[in-house]
């Protein structure tokens, strides 16, 4: 199934995470959750907002407000979006570095082909 195919309802997704649908509410309402809407109106939730409705469960449990929750979860949002930016840069660099190895490997000339060196005679 694909995590952001929306297809639960508030009570489903409610029993999945583990909490009442009135929670759910109030998370969106805190801007913790912003589920998927259909043309009436209704709430359909993802895979991926069940993780996150269980990572919000996680962190309250830890003792964290929702003020709180909402803090860690925007630094871990950043923090996998800087991770997925170093990854791409670092992939990025791989390639040029390859680029300029295959240059290297054309520029060199074997040494059978290389001009000789000139030694003068040695004098007796």
């Amino acid at each position: 199934m694909e995590l952001n195919r929306a297809v639960y309802v508030i009570s489903v997704a409610a029993e999945l995470a583990g909490v009442h649908p009135q929670t759910l509410r109030i998370y969106e309402r805190k801007g913790l959750l912003d589920p998927a809407r259909t043309m009436g109106g209704s709430r359909r939730y993802s895979e991926r907002d069940i993780a996150r409705l269980r990572r919000i469960n996680d962190l309250t449990a830890a003792g964290l407000n929702l003020a709180g929750v909402k803090q860690v979860m925007e630094l871990e949002d950043e923090l996998a979006s800087v991770q997925a930016e170093l990854e791409a840069t670092r992939a990025e660099a791989r390639l040029l570095i390859e680029q300029v190895h295959r240059q290297y490997r054309r520029d060199l000339v074997p040494l059978k082909q290389s001009p000789a060196r000139y030694v003068p005679p040695r004098r007796s």
